[in-house]
């Protein structure tokens, strides 16, 4: 089991140093999903949403949002991503939308919380988009699939060690 880092010897919260670690390529993949009622999902599938594009519109949200995470999360790192990457997939027996979001840099910390962010705006700004439709919509399983690089090389959800 991993030490929490975030704190110092007096229990008080500091940003880790990564001074020391090496650049290495890094990415992560985040997923989360909205469901909703019929009716919303059918005017989202067919652009008949008031508001406009809302897939299209989501997957600029999430970009920004994962681009602006150290904004959002006090002690995360500012970092240069080369890449972010938002995917949609509808889930019709579900009446759901499955978000998801990959980012990658060449650093020395992870993008993790960069894909995560990036998936919940993503998912935030459906449900801004459609709010008008659908109050009672539901943001959830929201997670992280994989990660590369690093010192702890590479992690994929459902791999990990009973505890």
């Amino acid at each position: 089991m991993g030490e929490f880092t975030h704190f110092n010897e007096q229990g008080h919260a500091v940003m880790v140093d990564v001074s020391e670690k090496s650049d290495t390529v890094r990415e992560a993949t985040a997923m989360g999903r909205i469901s909703m009622s019929q009716e919303c999902f059918e005017k989202v599938k067919t652009g008949g949403m008031k508001k406009g594009d809302v897939l299209g519109t989501a997957r600029i949200a999430g970009i920004m949002g994962a681009k602006r995470t150290s904004e959002l999360i006090p002690l995360c790192h500012i970092l240069n991503l080369s890449k972010v990457m938002i995917e949609f997939e509808y889930i019709e027996s579900a009446c759901e939308i499955e978000a998801r979001c990959t980012a990658k840099t060449v650093g020395k910390t992870g993008v993790e919380m960069e894909a995560l962010t990036g998936v919940q705006v993503a998912l935030l700004t459906i449900y801004d988009m459609c709010k008008a439709v659908d109050k009672g919509m539901c943001m959830k399983n929201i997670r992280l699939l994989e990660k590369t690089g690093g010192k702890s090389g590479v992690w994929k959800a459902g791999q990990e060690k009973d505890i």
